[in-house]
């Protein structure tokens, strides 16, 4: 071998250590300084990354479920209680049951006829001028439920009742008792030509139905 050649490459080698090594590439981090050379000043990057912004996603994604299930389950009930309500509203033909209409002209004066409402029964009575002064003259202190034969008709002629006692439930008897009116033979309960009750156990007067006239020749109940 050549003697210089030992001598030749430590020569080399002091001068490959002494070379700045200027191409030698750092390594890859991704928090690097946005002003590095391998990091970057988009924004963006950090922002759009999964790791980041996946809490706040995934606190508006159940907000959103838990407000959805809430509106379904809302309008749910909502659609039953509707249902429900419908069913219970009256037909049409049980609207039609819940008035009556009946002719007046076939009552005579000082009569009483007997029909039937709602499965219950309601006097009609034409009363006589004679009838109708007797009622207005009646002192209603003296009344145990005090009301004027006024505030009980809408046709000073024409009386409209239930005839149903307020005692028990009886029908009283027409034309009977001591005030010309109504008797009910259960207890002894007396109506006057008002249905007022006079005496006896009953502690209202008959109930005045809803009712209304149509024309001189009819009246309808309800």
């Amino acid at each position: 071998a050549d003697p210089g050649t030992p001598m030749a490459l430590r020569h080399l080698a002091r001068s490959v250590a002494r070379t700045p090594m200027m191409g030698v590439a750092r390594p890859f981090s991704a928090k690097a300084d946005p002003g590095s050379i391998l990091g970057s000043n988009d924004g963006g990057f950090q922002k759009d990354r999964a790791f980041a912004s996946s809490g706040e996603s995934g606190r508006e994604f159940t907000y959103l479920l838990l407000g959805g299930t809430r509106f379904v389950y809302a309008s749910a009930i909502r659609l039953g209680v509707i249902q429900f309500v419908s069913s219970m509203s009256a037909s049409k033909d049980v609207l039609a049951l819940a008035s009556a209409e009946f002719g007046l002209d076939e009552i005579s004066e000082g009569q009483t006829i007997t029909v039937k409402w709602r499965g219950k029964p309601v006097f009609i009575k034409r009363r006589t001028p004679e009838m109708i002064a007797a009622e207005d003259a009646v002192n209603i202190a003296e009344l145990r439920d005090q009301e004027t034969d006024a505030v009980r008709v809408q046709n000073p002629e024409w009386l409209v009742v239930m005839a149903i006692c307020t005692h028990l439930g009886c029908v009283p008897i027409s034309g009977a008792g001591d005030y010309g009116g109504w008797f009910c033979p259960c207890h002894g309960s007396h109506y006057d030509g008002s249905g007022r009750i006079r005496k006896g156990p009953a502690p209202l007067n008959l109930e005045i139905p809803p009712y209304k006239f149509e024309g001189d020749s009819k009246v309808v109940l309800g």
